[in-house]
């Protein structure tokens, strides 16, 4: 493939492969596919968290975890959280997704458990950290705090990024897409409508900061939190409305088309 030479040519490729890429057939092998078989917002939530928080390895080996976490929680994520208690814990040993342990799984579900029964739900606590510093880095932030102030452990903690410590968040990020994008393409699900679309910031990753580079969208070379915010500025002149949709389109190249 030619490199693009110029703003319009640039912008044709990207709007061409984010229609590519963003339709039902991308999510088969994808992470988002164990929200997509729940009904309700909760169910859609729990899932989706799990299923992004363990967004890292091969596709096929991510979905394999999430639905046998899934199949754990007898396909009721949200009533398997808030009625979780200490005889419970047994039902996750011998859970592990790479460096995710059946320790870390019960930690998130406690966590999990106390954002549901004394907070609001995740909705409530991604909305107030947004509001309270007016972007989605508060939103990560007020998430980590919820498991800092439940005394997780270190181990776990390494599971939830720290932002501020200029963290990339990619799998949060990716989280915060699938929950703010309208449901249009089949994809994303549009349950949440306290955080604009053109507040949230591109889940960079291996694929998506290579093309981004190779396409002359990113200058900066450690895929950090600052390499983040400037990918997504620079997106923002293509969409400012919807930067993020462009996620399809630079994760599809790398993937699909070894860009």
């Amino acid at each position: 493939m030619l490199l693009p030479t110029s703003f319009s040519e640039l912008a044709d490729l990207l709007n061409d492969r984010y229609k590519r890429y963003a339709c039902p057939e991308f999510i088969q092998d994808d992470p988002i596919h164990i929200p997509h078989q729940f009904k309700s917002n909760q169910d859609i939530e729990i899932s989706a968290l799990f299923s992004a928080v363990f967004a890292w390895g091969s596709r096929k080996s991510i979905v394999i975890s999430a639905r046998r976490l899934m199949d754990i929680m007898g396909q009721k994520p949200y009533e398997f959280v808030v009625n979780f208690s200490k005889s419970d814990e047994k039902r996750l040993q011998g859970f592990v997704h790479r460096t995710f342990s059946s320790t870390d799984a019960v930690e998130f579900i406690y966590a999990l458990r106390h954002i549901y029964t004394l907070l609001g739900g995740l909705q409530n606590v991604f909305t107030a950290g947004y509001q309270k510093q007016h972007s989605v880095m508060g939103a990560i932030q007020a998430f980590r705090d919820v498991f800092t102030d439940c005394k997780v452990p270190v181990r776990t903690l390494r599971h939830v990024p720290s932002v501020d410590r200029g963290a990339a968040a990619k799998r949060i990020n990716m989280f915060l897409r699938w929950m703010v994008r309208p449901a249009t393409e089949g994809v994303d699900f549009g349950l949440w409508d306290t955080i604009p679309t053109a507040s949230l910031l591109i889940p960079l990753d291996l694929h998506t900061g290579r093309v981004a580079r190779r396409l002359g969208l990113l200058k900066r070379k450690q895929d950090d939190f600052k390499a983040v915010v400037e990918l997504t500025e620079v997106l923002k002149q293509f969409d400012p409305a919807d930067p993020v949709k462009y996620d399809y389109a630079l994760f599809g190249m790398g993937l699909h088309e070894k860009f």
